[in-house]
This record gives structure tokens, sequence and C-alpha cells, in this order.
């Protein structure tokens, strides 16, 4: 008997949620998406504080529909794009995936969007992987608090190459299979 191949990584699945739904990301989301970034606040503490602009966003949007593991944030009562968040760095052998370039419009901040968002992409990887990454700039101390408070732990401190071939100083969060499955049994919300 031979053993089955594990199950491909399934990079935009549409994943449903109480507030939202993510589904993959289209080349018609662009116009939605920069109005829901364009909120100097929004990137305030972002390594890349200007992309709130449109010029700089059409950047940060390519690169997005380019990875094929991005998705558009959708409220469900307005069903208004409201954000954006992917998959990648896919390592199979290593069971790992990094979910990232997450934003969500201040609006929807502080009122279970962002760990919904999170849950919903962190109980869909971990059907394929074991360990779940975030890369963070140092200075994001908003996303920072925000993955620990979803049970991640900081790795190690880095420094990530970014979009404009600035050194950005960086934080590496994880959080495993196991422990993703003892931290959802709590009140995650």
């Amino acid at each position: 008997m031979t053993a089955m191949a594990p199950t491909p990584f399934d990079f935009q699945p549409t994943l449903h949620g109480r507030l939202i739904e993510i589904r993959p990301l289209r080349e018609d989301d662009f116009d939605a998406l920069a109005a829901a970034a364009s909120d100097p606040l929004i990137w305030e503490q972002h390594p890349e504080p200007d992309r709130y602009r449109r010029q700089v966003f059409q950047k940060f949007f390519d690169g997005a529909i380019r990875s094929k593991g991005a998705f558009s944030v959708i409220h469900l009562e307005s069903r208004r794009v409201i954000g954006s968040s992917r998959f990648y760095d896919y390592k199979p052998e290593a069971g790992q995936i990094a979910i990232g370039y997450t934003f969500l419009e201040r609006e929807f901040w502080g009122q279970g969007y962002g760990p919904e968002l999170k849950k919903l992409m962190l109980d869909h990887a971990f059907r394929f992987v074991d360990e779940v990454f975030f890369e963070v700039g140092e200075a994001n101390v908003r996303s920072q608090v925000a993955l620990q408070r979803l049970g991640a732990r900081i790795v190690k401190k880095f420094e990530l190459g970014g979009l404009d071939g600035n050194i950005i100083p960086a934080v590496l969060f994880v959080i495993t299979q196991p422990d993703w499955a003892r931290f959802i049994k709590q009140d995650w919300t």
C-alpha cells in the first residue's frame, strides 16, 4: 500500500465568518481596495507609511494579484471591500506558511473583524501546515499586540527587504497547530 500525497495548499478559498467573508482578490477590486487603504493612519506604523497614496498602493495591489494568495475582505452587512490579507512563502516540506500584508479600514478596528480574519485564515492554513508565520515591521506595535492576543509568539528579530529596496527591522511571530488548537478553545474575540 502506497502513502497518499498530501493535499496541495489551497491559496485562495472563499471563507465565511460572522462578520466578514474573504474571497480571492480580483483585478476589479482595485478601486474599492484602494479606497479602503486611503487612510494615512492605517499605515502610520507600517514600514511603507505612504501606502495610502494611490500610486504606492498600486504596487502593493499588483504584487497581491501576482502572489495568487491574496484576498479581499468583505464586510458581510454592507458587502463592501474593507481590507485585504494573503498567504505567502509556503514551504510544504517544512509544513509552514506565512500570513501577512493584512490591513482593514480603521472603522473596523477593535470590533472583532481582525481576529475573525486571522481565525478564518489560521483555521484554513492548519488543514495543510503545522506552523504559520507572521512578519511584522518592528515599529508596527498595533499588529504585534494583535498577534500576541491570538497566541502568536516572537521567534526572532530580523531585517526584511522592503518593496523599495530599503532594509526594514522586523519581528517574526509563529503560531503552531497545537498552540492554535489550545488557544481557539478559549474566548478569542
